[in-house]
């Protein structure tokens, strides 16, 4: 199957050269980083999202194309595409979770993970994920991935449960990522704990409690960002 050429023109006429060599900066695409060798085109989010609007008739044999792209804003209007269907399709979230699954290694960056996760994985599994025992354990086996975003996409998959004030299982994930050494693990697990200590800080400060002294420096600072500057500085430096 060729890719959408009506698509492909679309794509192509919203790029834009400059925001495509600052984008393949911030997102570290050179030799030896994590996003080395992403493309980018220079298209913004909200462009994005207007054009997987309006292709969200794709079949998913189309959006397969899009997620094999090298291209990174081609995989992400696929994504985009997907959350919207799984939205708005309610017979169809299984069919997308196991495509979404399916298709990890795609999901190459950290933006595609945070646009994602919670909104397709997330969601899938905490309204379904007891009626299906194959599904037992995912996260924790995405945890325990070799590969990084599969990493990434098991611990922010948890803040659909954090939105819905279950905390257990970000706790969990947390747990297994605690000695994670590359930092955007260790940002995006801080980053679930924050979220946690807005809703609950009694469990945030409980958990901290038996964890902050071994946590990643970056992991604790994320986790704390919101207490107040002598809170926030007695934690950082080991006084609690």
């Amino acid at each position: 199957m060729d890719f959408p050429q009506n698509l492909k023109k679309e794509i192509e006429n919203v790029a834009n050269r400059e925001k495509s060599i600052t984008l393949q900066r911030f997102f570290k695409t050179k030799k030896g980083q994590y996003g080395e060798g992403d493309i980018f085109l220079g298209i913004t989010v909200p462009e994005s999202r207007k054009i997987a609007k309006k292709y969200s008739n794709l079949s998913l044999e189309e959006i397969k194309i899009l997620l094999e792209s090298k291209i990174h804003e081609e995989r992400l209007i696929g994504l985009l595409i997907l959350v919207n269907n799984y939205e708005k399709n309610v017979e169809t979230r299984k069919e997308i979770f196991d495509f979404y699954i399916d298709n990890a290694k795609f999901i190459n960056n950290w933006d595609l993970v945070d646009q994602t996760a919670d909104k397709i994985a997330g969601r899938f599994l905490f309204d379904f994920g007891k009626d299906y025992s194959i599904y037992k354990g995912l996260l924790k086996k995405l945890a325990e991935s070799d590969n990084l975003w599969e990493r990434r996409i098991a611990i922010i998959s948890t803040f659909y449960f954090i939105k819905n004030n279950q905390f257990q299982e970000t706790l969990k994930i947390a747990e297994i990522l605690m000695k994670d050494e590359h930092d955007l693990i260790q940002k995006a697990v801080g980053w679930m704990l924050r979220e946690i200590g807005k809703r609950d800080l009694r469990i945030l400060e409980n958990f901290l409690k038996y964890n902050y002294k071994s946590m990643p420096r970056t992991m604790l600072r994320y986790a704390v960002e919101k207490f107040s500057e002598d809170k926030r500085q007695s934690y950082l430096k080991g006084e609690i």
